[in-house]
């Protein structure tokens, strides 16, 4: 695979399978450079491969049912530690392609406004604030029982919810899926950016 190979959910399931998908999730949740892989595609995609033999192969459901909440929590857990341990000085840096200080006001924004429970849980459906969130989390010293509790939560409804959506809709699909996968997905990725546009609309206006 190569690097591009990375950030499209399609290769890194055909081509990495189930472990392909746990270790994206993990990086994808704990670290920085999770602002550019695939994470709600990335599921979508896997729980569609666990429905259908259309991509020339089929993903176990239960495996799938298992160790993304997994990936996802440590992932979360990790990212916590890495904010608590280095606080501000993690986003001290200039902007880049992929990280923006204009980001993580954004996520900071989202976590003051609904408060860490609704935060961790709804952003995990939200690229930038999931990959942000824990980090910040650990940078704002919120309580670390209260954290991880959450962090479980909303590792378990995200993961499951999507994976099955993606399992279902295989389900029901017959023949080669590639002239629906590439919709669906890109649907998907535009869905979970609306919150972070109608944001940047309010500030421009």
């Amino acid at each position: 695979m190569t690097l591009a190979d990375f950030l499209n959910p399609e290769a890194i399931v055909t081509g990495l399978g189930t472990i392909g998908v746990i270790v994206t999730l993990f990086l994808e949740t704990g670290l920085l450079i999770g602002l550019v892989l695939p994470g709600d595609s990335l599921l979508f995609v896997a729980g569609l491969a666990s429905g259908t033999d259309a991509l020339g192969f089929r993903l176990s459901l239960t495996a799938l049912l298992i160790f993304c909440p997994i990936a996802a929590f440590l992932g979360s857990e990790l990212g916590y530690f890495i904010g608590a341990r280095y606080g501000r000085a993690l986003f001290n840096r200039p902007d880049g392609k992929i990280f923006t200080q204009e980001r993580v006001r954004y996520a900071e924004e989202w976590f003051n406004r609904y408060g860490p429970g609704k935060a961790i849980i709804f952003g995990r459906y939200i690229p930038i604030v999931r990959t942000l969130m824990s980090p910040l989390a650990g940078i704002l010293k919120m309580d670390k029982k209260r954290f991880t509790l959450w962090n479980a939560l909303s590792a378990v409804i995200w993961t499951t919810s999507i994976v099955i959506i993606g399992h279902l809709l295989g389900e029901r699909v017959s023949g080669s899926i590639d002239k629906y996968l590439l919709p669906i997905v890109a649907t998907l990725v535009l869905v979970s950016l609306i919150p972070v546009a109608r944001e940047l609309l309010k500030k421009k206006k």
